[in-house]
């Protein structure tokens, strides 16, 4: 953290082991379920490249039915990494600025659920990416993953990114959990032995309605993924 910055105490990250594994659907549902329990939860999306056609802050406002439920730092058009992204749209980026905006936002939330951009080595700016901001800001995290083919190496890895940078792992998902093919059975099983840590697994379902997510999220998940960042008092 920055000088003068304090770390969150009530905040969680959602991180993937890449792009599109599901992090806006499992945020969302977050979210949402925590204000559905009376809390004021916000997702906090750093900075969000391919927009506007992408906006994961405004699926998660939607899916929670109110703009106050997610908020965006900075929003780059080309769909690439912010770091490339700012380089080819010639805008400033600087890291010391997103970390000090997303400690800001998380401050006004109770609590705050950070979600990453891509996996965690994608380059945010100046030479640091998102492993580094999740370690910055000393937040707990979320891992959401593929259920198929190639998920035990990827998970295994950013987990052990994480850990290495003391960053505590409350909950692994393997997203659009469907158990259609021997690799999807065995998986969760495989990956539990590999990182010592119980796996759970979210169904597939349409997104048509983003406030599916929230249900989906509810009855899948348990409520240990998110219980040591609770703050004591509720609106």
């Amino acid at each position: 953290m920055s000088a003068g910055m304090k770390t969150p105490e009530n905040a969680v990250a959602v991180v993937g082991t890449d792009t599109g594994v599901g992090k806006t659907v499992v945020t969302a549902g977050l979210v949402g379920w925590l204000r559905e329990e009376g809390y004021d939860a916000r997702a906090i999306k750093p900075v969000q490249t391919g927009y506007p056609p992408d906006d994961d802050a405004a699926f998660v406002a939607e899916a929670c039915g109110t703009d106050r439920a997610a908020t965006c730092c900075r929003r780059l058009e080309p769909a690439l990494a912010p770091a490339v992204a700012a380089t080819v749209a010639d805008e400033p980026l600087s890291y010391d600025s997103l970390l000090e905006n997303v400690a800001a936002e998380l401050d006004a939330a109770t609590p705050g659920v950070v979600e990453g951009i891509g996996g965690l080595r994608v380059p945010l700016a100046d030479g640091r990416d998102v492993l580094d901001l999740v370690a910055d800001l000393g937040v707990p995290a979320v891992v959401v993953a593929r259920s198929g083919l190639g998920t035990l190496n990827h998970t295994a890895l950013s987990v052990s990114a994480l850990r290495r940078r003391g960053v505590d792992v409350t909950g692994i998902v393997l997203n659009q959990y469907d158990g259609a093919s021997l690799a999807e059975r065995t998986n969760p099983d495989a990956l539990a032995e590999m990182v010592d840590f119980p796996i759970h697994t979210l169904p597939s379902f349409s997104v048509a309605e983003p406030s599916a997510a929230v249900s989906a999220v509810s009855a899948a998940l348990p409520r240990s993924i998110f219980d040591e960042i609770l703050p004591t008092d509720r609106v």
